[in-house]
């Protein structure tokens, strides 16, 4: 294939903020760091405008964090890092055509990282090009403000404050506009827009389907890894009176000049925060950092319940297999003898070994018994519950996966924490781990087809997977992507009751703080 670039006769468009030049390059249009809003500190998005013609072929500002990057597990979720600045209300267009005149699904990314970090280019897998090329759609990936830029409550102190606890999601909102707005321009179809994300990602998805101002903005969602308890950034309730209080305390700040904190240079602010918000979250007050349940955001829909207008959205929802499972482990399951693997268990479930080991097999035939050390207790139960909250709404479909692979790095390591995102975007050749022969090619065409099914028709119909039911009230039929693909109906059930019986709570944030990622028990 010969390579082809244009960009002197790709056309201008003009979009409702003004003149935009993207370029042309092997069959796809493309635009980067498109503004789809601007807004001053702690203060709602407003629309974005500029003179001129734009040109749009570098990705935007991605948003500052409060901690400094540091490389690592590149292999297993490769990284690309970027200029940082506040100012980073922008998107990222794919599309075949431009022009108007056709009518494309509209694929809307939305990032991982939580609600603290993260961008639309952070993993090399969300480059939209394949998945624009491969399945005749219009991607887009976003930026937004994240952590206290996002999500820090400022409103008893002023009007022009309002719902800063929510910024972060008031400016995905302002991106779906302005997609709803202009999206044709690109070929697309403004009635026809899936949000899909994973982790934090995930969780913004539901959160959207939970803000009336989102409400036909978009028609279907795929949630990858992004449902949890109360234990993984909950809603926020209250309100950011005491922790600004301190914050300006720390700062030397009166509160009669709280506008000062909108100008104090960022990490100045971060350092403050990062000293006063600890005693506070000790005795369970608010301080920021997730968004905020109150009239504009109804809050997790597993602590909350949905919206009605969220039971009319079909949905896909998900999770693979060892999630948080990062770390290799010290032994090569693949070579311990019966001995050694009960060994290897028993540290974990002592007297409880043989049971558990046998109601694993049951659950995973196939699978190492190794790997129960592995079995994610973060996402995949509270992915079902939600599944089955949807389903009682008895309007619009959801449909359960489970991504059960396993890798060749670390002695054939099941499935982690984003090993998902490349085979959905079509992007597997951009990770090198997920070189598996006669694998990757055949499993990426079952996943990548059912999603873009999913989001022409809102069913995960493809004629190379088997038959994918719906969830019910009553029955949870689960897609397990692996090798082989099958349909399974509550097949982990029996697993995760005696987990839990023979185990005590599992908490995702202690998990974190002790650093330890490789048994998630």
């Amino acid at each position: 294939m010969v390579n082809t670039f244009r960009y002197d006769d790709v056309p201008v468009l003009e979009t409702t903020g003004g003149k935009l030049k993207g370029y042309f390059y092997n069959g796809e249009y493309i635009f980067k760091g498109v503004p789809y809003a601007e807004a001053d500190r702690f203060q709602m998005p407003r629309e974005a405008k500029w003179e001129g013609v734009k040109e749009a072929c570098s990705y935007g500002f991605v948003c500052p964090l409060m901690e400094v990057d540091t490389p690592g597990a590149e292999l297993m979720v490769p990284h690309r890092y970027w200029p940082q600045d506040e100012h980073c209300q922008s998107l990222n267009i794919w599309t075949k055509e431009i022009g108007g005149g056709k009518k494309m699904p509209v694929m809307v990314w939305l990032h991982g990282g939580g609600y603290f970090a993260g961008s639309s280019i952070e993993q090399a897998a969300y480059d939209g090009f394949n998945m624009c090329m491969n399945g005749d759609v219009v991607v887009v990936s976003i930026n937004h403000r994240l952590n206290i830029l996002g999500y820090l409550d400022l409103s008893p102190f002023g009007s022009k404050y309002k719902n800063s606890g929510n910024a972060g999601h008031a400016d995905m909102v302002a991106a779906l506009k302005w997609v709803h707005d202009n999206i044709a321009l690109f070929g697309g179809d403004p009635d026809n827009v899936t949000i899909f994300g994973q982790s934090g990602g995930g969780m913004k998805v539901a959160d959207l389907m939970q803000i009336e101002e989102a409400d036909g903005l978009f028609h279907k969602g795929l949630i990858m890894s992004g449902v949890g308890d109360d234990t993984l950034l909950p809603s926020c309730t209250g309100d950011g009176r005491e922790i600004v209080t301190e914050l300006l305390k720390e700062l030397g700040i009166s509160e009669d000049e709280v506008e000062k904190l909108e100008t104090i240079p960022y990490y100045e602010l971060v350092k403050a925060y990062k000293k006063v918000s600890p005693a506070i979250a000790a005795k369970g007050g608010y301080i920021g950092g997730n968004p905020l349940a109150n009239e504009y955001y109804r809050g997790n829909p597993i602590g909350y319940g949905f919206r009605d207008h969220a039971f009319d959205i079909p949905l896909m929802v998900g999770s693979v297999f060892g999630e948080f499972s990062f770390k290799a482990a010290s032994y090569d399951k693949n070579k311990l003898t019966e001995e050694q693997l009960k060994e290897v268990i028993s540290a974990v479930y002592g007297e409880h070994t043989d049971e558990i080991t046998e109601v694993f097999k049951e659950a995973y035939p196939g699978k190492s018994p190794a790997d129960l050390l592995l079995v994610d207790r973060v996402m995949r139960q509270p992915s079902k519950q939600l599944a089955r909250m949807h389903a009682e709404g008895k309007k619009a479909a959801v449909y359960l996966y489970d991504f059960t692979l396993e890798f060749p790095i670390y002695h054939n390591k099941i499935a982690w924490h984003c090993s998902d995102i490349p085979f959905f975007f079509h992007n597997t050749e951009l990770v090198e781990v997920c070189q598996i022969p006669e694998v990757r090619e055949r499993l990426e065409k079952q996943m990548f087809e059912a999603f873009m099914a999913f989001a022409r028709t809102g069913k995960p119909e493809c004629e190379n997977l088997p038959k994918w039911e719906a969830v019910t009230p009553e029955v949870e039929p689960t897609m397990i992507f692996d090798r082989e693909c099958e349909l399974r109906y509550n097949f982990d059930d029996k697993l995760y009751e005696k987990i839990d019986s023979f185990l005590p709570p599992f908490n995702f944030m202690e998990m974190m703080a002790s650093g330890d990622e490789k048994i998630q028990h």
